[in-house]
């Protein structure tokens, strides 16, 4: 009966847990899209796949 008023407490930790990886992954995406973030990362992938 103690818990009664917490039930579905872990199920909101998950969604607001989920959510905030949502956000995340968003941000990330808005971020790789940029022009400047893509040219550094191939020349990144250029310079380590370079022989010599």
């Amino acid at each position: 009966m103690r818990l009664a008023g917490e039930r579905g407490a872990a199920t909101a930790e998950y969604a607001v847990a989920t959510m905030a990886a949502v956000g995340f992954a968003g941000l990330l995406v808005i971020i790789l899209r940029g022009d400047e973030v893509r040219g550094i990362l191939t020349d990144l992938v250029r310079n380590a796949l370079t022989v010599g």
